[in-house]
């Protein structure tokens, strides 16, 4: 199994989101993503998600609100990936050329224009909801096959 994270930033209406063009063999390839990626061994996933926004974006994180928790079955046709999903208003510092794809701000009403993966559209939207959620995307061949949600 994969542990990772993924964290939307937020701004005066627009998120900092990634199209991922750069890195050869990704599976993410040609899709927009807010940041993240996979634990590193002893990391929480506080401890993950700044990092990896740190390493993608130059941006440090202050407060973060953790909004849910997804698991996709075997999402790369091998493992199944377990995903900590986070957003913040609160960084520092200035956006760096990252080495995993292009930074764009995005207006949040073109958000939904982007290509992103079919689970992203409908998880994206609880993002604004106050309550944390838990769900499972299920996907074949790169194309959503099911999912389920539960609010807390």
């Amino acid at each position: 199994m994969k542990l990772a994270t993924l964290c939307y930033l937020r701004r005066k209406g627009q998120t900092l989101m990634i199209h991922r063009n750069k890195k050869t063999n990704d599976i993410h390839q040609g899709k927009w993503n807010g940041l993240g990626g996979k634990f590193h061994l002893g990391e929480t996933p506080e401890e993950c998600v700044r990092r990896e926004v740190k390493e993608e974006s130059g941006y440090v994180l202050g407060k973060i609100s953790l909004k849910g928790f997804i698991t996709f079955p075997e999402f790369d046709n091998i493992e199944d990936w377990y995903v900590f999903v986070f957003i913040s208003d609160d960084f520092q510092g200035e956006m760096i050329d990252s080495p995993e794809g292009d930074l764009c701000w995005i207006d949040d009403d073109k958000l939904d224009k982007l290509s992103l993966w079919e689970g992203d559209y409908i998880f994206m939207k609880w993002l604004q909801q106050p309550q944390a959620f838990s769900a499972k995307f299920t996907y074949n061949n790169q194309k959503l096959v099911d999912y389920q949600i539960v609010f807390y």
